[in-house]
């Protein structure tokens, strides 16, 4: 399998982290899904990372679609429950965690590629909403526990552990660690894994 995608997209991150836990061999081919120059199309006509190929040449893209799919083809560290409430809570996690990222990058990309004058300070005001609203609930939700779900780690805590990362390394100004000690808890346990650790985005 080959993965296509970013060293800093914390999408393409979580799929990292997956194959890591789940021991997968694949290849990893770095993509700039912004550069002029990207031929992302030919395998992703959204142009999005991530993007995994298959043996045969087929692709799946979207990195919740490719964390379920790996999930099933290793029975190595099981990172989704088989059916029922407990997998649907595993999947609401992601969904929360992915939401904080989509607003953010929607937040990061609007200062990075306007000039001053042309960025919409209402838009911005509204996306970091979404981010400082994900953050609380994602407290709420982890409390006192272990780890997302409780005392078993879980896809829940990859997508929350890549969220977290992505936005220490661009956001460094929220302070989500002093503000949710308990997700400073959590991210610090998930820091010690290897899959987290030989994934971490550079600094630079």
């Amino acid at each position: 399998m080959k993965l296509i995608g970013s060293l800093t997209s914390p999408y393409v991150r979580k799929v990292r982290v997956v194959m890591a836990d789940k021991k997968l061999d694949f290849s990893l081919e770095q993509e700039n899904p912004w550069a002029p120059e990207t031929t992302l199309q030919q395998v992703n006509p959204l142009g999005k990372v991530p993007c995994l190929v298959m043996e045969d040449g087929s692709t799946l893209y979207d990195s919740r679609v490719i964390a379920e799919y790996l999930d099933t083809i290793s029975p190595v560290c099981k990172l989704l429950p088989p059916n029922g409430r407990d997998r649907a809570e595993v999947k609401v996690w992601e969904a929360l965690a992915d939401g904080v990222i989509d607003a953010a990058v929607l937040a990061f990309v609007e200062r990075r590629d306007r000039a001053p004058e042309q960025q919409s300070a209402a838009w911005i005001e509204r996306q970091m909403g979404k981010v400082h609203a994900g953050l609380r609930e994602m407290s709420v939700r982890l409390g006192e526990a272990s780890y997302c779900m409780g005392v078993h780690y879980t896809l829940a805590d990859v997508a929350v552990g890549c969220a977290l990362g992505w936005l220490s390394l661009r956001f460094p100004g929220i302070d989500w660690r002093g503000d949710y000690p308990n997700l400073a808890r959590l991210a610090d346990k998930l820091a010690e894994r290897p899959s987290f650790r030989d994934t971490a985005p550079p600094v630079a």
